[in-house]
């Protein structure tokens, strides 16, 4: 049995994450930034669920999540950072204060509670960081920019980080979900206030189709829950899991693409040392 502290948990992937985590026997820490979406954990699960109200962004609020946790179950040993949302817009469109707030929660959130949990992590000498990226922090596409730069960063981090904890006994995972049936294109979503007409044909189509098809996903979030729970028990788990044909499909693509390109400007990357005279 490990002591998990999963955020974000009102809907969606991180409400199956913790629901799975308890079905599995382990300890939770289940939170919402309104820890009333939470509360019916402990009163189906009893005193190994425990509701907590966290808004990533709040350093306050971190540190008493992380003293409930201590308090309930006596630490942390697999941390899910869960909690974002979406925003849909162009580059040109993007909103400063709107973008700011983005990566407030989706990326620095995250930072924050991997930075709160690792101390304990490192005293035991194990742990589990599992961070919930996403198809877009693997593949950028409109309207998805801004919403996929935090998870770009959140990769980033979450591959600089496997090695400098992997000495220490900590494991680090991400996970990049494609297409599920979520409220993340629905009621969570954010969205550009002043969309341009230059950009209608296209970024806004794409704005169209997400909203559309919300309800249509082929992803089931009950299995990313069972998925993250299965490789939060191995011991030697993968650093990216991708969960999905859609992300396998597109993340394949880009990287023979990639590829290609690599290839076919080799002599050019090669040619910049100096000449000698």
């Amino acid at each position: 049995m490990a002591r998990w502290l999963v955020t974000g948990c009102s809907t969606g992937i991180g409400r199956e994450i913790a629901r799975a985590a308890l079905e599995a026997g382990h300890q939770v820490v289940v939170t919402a930034r309104k820890v009333d979406d939470v509360t019916d954990f402990p009163q189906t699960y009893g005193d190994r669920a425990h509701a907590v109200a966290l808004d990533v962004t709040d350093k306050t609020q971190i540190a008493a999540a992380l003293a409930a946790a201590e308090d309930a179950f006596g630490g942390v040993d697999v941390l899910v950072n869960n909690a974002g949302y979406g925003y849909l817009a162009a580059v040109e469109e993007g909103e400063d204060e709107e973008v700011r707030a983005l990566f407030d929660t989706n990326y620095f959130g995250a930072v924050d509670m991997i930075k709160a949990v690792l101390p304990g992590m490192r005293e035991r000498g194990s742990g589990h960081v599992v961070n919930i990226s996403s198809m877009t922090g693997l593949v950028a596409n409109p309207p998805n920019a801004y919403y996929s730069s935090t998870k770009f960063a959140l990769e980033a981090l979450t591959e600089a980080l496997a090695k400098e904890v992997g000495p220490l006994g900590i494991r680090v995972t991400a996970i990049e979900p494609g297409g599920f049936r979520t409220d993340w294109a629905k009621r969570s979503m954010h969205e550009a206030t002043t969309p341009l007409d230059a950009y209608a044909g296209d970024v806004g189509v794409r704005k169209d189709l997400i909203r559309q098809f919300a309800d249509h996903l082929p992803g089931d979030p009950r299995r990313v829950g069972d998925a993250v729970v299965m490789v939060a028990g191995l011991d030697d788990p993968p650093l990216r899991l991708l969960l999905g044909s859609d992300v396998l499909a597109a993340t394949r693509e880009k990287l023979a693409a990639m590829a290609a390109s690599i290839d076919a400007w080799e002599q050019v990357t090669l040619d910049v040392g100096f000449t000698e005279v």
